[in-house]
């Protein structure tokens, strides 16, 4: 099943997707700039092969909910998300609510 529903975050609008898979959930948090998803997201990928998009994304991993993705560390970043002060470590929420 692939579940999309609106989110707000502190008064800031996003999409969340779930796609729910035998033994795993994907997972993802999205707007127009950027998102964050779960640890199937590989960002060496957008770092090397697709780097001349600047993707901006994040990957948490671990997590087997929306909420706790908002929640978690990011494990991992894409370097264009650097830009807007992502940092590994920092907690999904609040890599979102740079790229509002």
């Amino acid at each position: 099943m692939i579940t999309v529903n609106p989110l707000e975050v502190e008064g800031m609008h996003f999409t969340a997707v779930t796609v729910e898979l035998p033994k795993t959930n994907l997972l993802m948090i999205s707007n127009e700039v950027g998102y964050i998803m779960c640890g199937a997201l590989d960002v060496d990928v957008l770092n090397d092969v697709l780097a001349d998009r600047k993707v901006i994304a994040g990957r948490a991993t671990g997590v087997k909910t929306i909420d706790q993705l908002l929640h978690a560390p990011l494990e991992k970043i894409t370097d264009a998300s650097r830009e807007y002060g992502w940092e590994p470590g920092m907690i999904g929420k609040d890599a979102l609510l740079r790229i509002a």
